[in-house]
């Protein structure tokens, strides 16, 4: 162990594209701020708040399933991902953060009765509106920003306190009891974790802070559908760092199988992506209710057909048709290339999921868009590699540890 880089420098070229990134992020807010943020047109306007929010929500439910990866393995007692675990704990540290940008955004449009992103904001709708007015037991400005606070809060504060337990790792090797009473700590603080996010990306946050936007339409998958995009990006984004930091000379015991393994999350997750979205699409389109095909209409007989196939083809035929071999998934070159493709395609999926909704009759992808994610990468390159560099890289006294270093796949 001792001839091990245990602790991560931050390279100045890191620091340098982390913060021009931000800088052109910055710099796209305000110029967006300026001329549609303040604009006398409520479309400019819904415009600039929507580019907003799904980033938002977006980064968030990717960097949460960061965490929602370590606590499944945890209560699997998934031993080969320890060589990588101080990755996906520095992904989680990014929750509070984006997840303070997401609640700030979702209280601002619902406290200033933004009727125009969510319907069910203005209540002379929602008392001539059946069902509209049939929902409202839910879909009311309390219930969302009670839930919307609890979200984010419980995320946060369970997320903190897997990975203050994980430091634990770092004191000194432990004996029999002390590394069962670890072990077991940690599959209670797992369960707890699993449980609310449960709760919360398998039903409740999607329902409000996304299908709530077409307050008409719902589905029973939707909750699904974007719990299956956000893991697979959290995946992808594990994976990406994880070569980085191999190809700088760090995480010397991960090996090939440990990245095979990531991959094959990455193929079995788009396959699972794309099984829920064909289930969804068919089952409305066989159905055939105006409540329920409106969703689908203008996103593929309108404007965003172009997006919608795109998206497919992202997110499905590149992955299957690349990840399938072995080979593809234990290669670094490839493994970027399709981490990238992934991430940027669900990021596409997001941006669908709500412009197509809030701007159906055109498509409004262009430079805010495109500015907004460079914010977002750019706060998730600089504090992630502040948090990898705050603690050990690899958590030599769990009791685990011996297990993922003789994985093999």
């Amino acid at each position: 162990m001792a001839s091990i880089r245990e602790q991560f420098e931050i390279p100045g070229k890191m620091r340098t594209w982390s913060l021009a990134l931000i800088g052109v992020g910055a710099l796209a807010l305000i110029i967006g701020l300026i001329t549609m943020g303040f604009s006398s047109d409520e479309h400019e306007r819904t415009h600039f708040i929507g580019t907003l929010m799904y980033n938002a929500i977006f980064w968030t439910l990717v960097c949460n399933a960061a965490m929602f990866f370590i606590c499944a393995l945890t209560l699997a007692m998934g031993g080969w991902e320890i060589a990588i675990r101080r990755v996906s704990e520095a992904i989680s540290v990014m929750v509070p953060i984006f997840g303070a940008i997401t609640f700030v955004l979702l209280i601002y449009v619902v406290a200033t009765g933004n009727h125009h992103i969510y319907h069910w904001l203005d209540k002379d709708v929602v008392e001539n509106d059946p069902i509209l007015k049939g929902k409202s037991g839910f879909l009311n400005p309390v219930f969302f920003i009670i839930w919307t606070t609890l979200i984010i809060g419980l995320w946060s504060l369970l997320g903190w306190r897997m990975r203050q337990l994980g430091r634990e790792a770092d004191q000194g090797p432990m004996d029999l009891e002390t590394g069962r009473s670890f072990i077991w700590r940690g599959t209670v603080r797992a369960a707890m974790f699993i449980v609310w996010f449960a709760l919360t990306v398998g039903s409740t946050a999607p329902w409000l802070w996304l299908m709530s936007i077409d307050a008409h339409w719902y589905s029973t998958m939707y909750s699904w559908y974007t719990f299956a995009s956000s893991f697979v990006s959290g995946i992808s984004l594990i994976a990406l760092w994880v070569i980085y930091l191999k190809n700088k000379g760090y995480l010397e015991i991960v090996r090939q199988d440990h990245l095979h393994d990531l991959g094959k999350f990455m193929f079995a997750f788009s396959i699972f992506w794309t099984y829920l979205w064909f289930s969804q699409f068919m089952l409305i389109w066989y159905a055939n209710i105006p409540e329920e095909t409106v969703y689908f209409k203008h996103r593929l007989q309108g404007p965003y057909k172009g997006i919608f196939f795109f998206n497919l083809i992202i997110n499905f035929v590149c992955p299957i048709l690349i990840l399938m071999k072995r080979a593809a998934k234990r290669n670094y070159t490839l493994m970027t290339f399709m981490a990238v493709l992934i991430l940027f395609g669900h990021w596409i999926d997001f941006y669908q999921m709500v412009m197509g909704s809030l701007s159906p009759d055109h498509v409004t992808l262009g430079w805010l868009d495109f500015g907004i994610l460079s914010l977002f990468v750019g706060l998730m390159i600089f504090f992630v590699g502040r948090s990898l560099a705050s603690k050990p890289l690899l958590a030599k006294y769990h009791p685990f540890l011996k297990e993922s270093v003789i994985h093999q796949v």
